[in-house]
């Protein structure tokens, strides 16, 4: 895949409106609310599976490599010992579903659905992430109820209604970017 240097800038832009997402932060417990979920939705929406996926490979591999762009301003390979990295980990992910299933068909019901779907992926794969650390790298031994309570229930109100933003935002700039 070659990329044109327009396809450069809308990656870069998306890796740093996902950064700046995680400064606009809530602590709440070992996963802190942020605005990163919508701006990896859009990342999807607005430039496809494939420069979205890559925007959100982008901010990972630069918060990895130490720049502090995670919530709380962190950064580093240590992140990866994080209850809340299987969320980072899914950003690539939920941003390829959400372009995937909005690139041929661009109606607002679509979009919904992705927003959904993709939400539904960060979930899967950032909550059992988050039972490993939890439970086998700090020993804790918490139930999948607490689990579900502490990185789940709390965060469907929020989620759902950055998911209709995204969706609607989405659709209305499907043809702008």
């Amino acid at each position: 895949m070659k990329l044109k240097s327009s396809d450069i800038t809308k990656v870069a832009l998306f890796t740093a409106l996902t950064a700046i997402g995680s400064f606009i932060s809530i602590p709440v417990g070992v996963v802190p609310i942020t605005m990163q979920s919508l701006f990896v939705l859009l990342s999807g929406f607005l430039l496809g599976p494939f420069l979205g996926a890559l925007s959100q490979a982008v901010y990972l591999i630069l918060g990895l490599v130490g720049l502090p762009i995670f919530s709380s301003m962190t950064g580093g390979i240590q992140t990866i010992f994080k209850p809340s990295f299987g969320f980072l980990l899914s950003f690539i992910i939920a941003s390829f579903t959400a372009g995937f299933f909005t690139q041929k068909k661009k109606t607002l019901s679509s979009f919904i659905k992705a927003s959904l779907i993709s939400s539904i992926l960060m979930y899967l794969i950032g909550l059992p992430y988050m039972a490993f650390i939890l439970n086998s790298y700090l020993n804790q031994g918490l139930t999948i109820i607490y689990i579900l309570r502490i990185g789940f229930f709390i965060f469907i109100p929020g989620d759902i209604l950055k998911l209709i933003l995204a969706s609607v935002l989405g659709y209305r700039l499907k043809d702008k970017v």
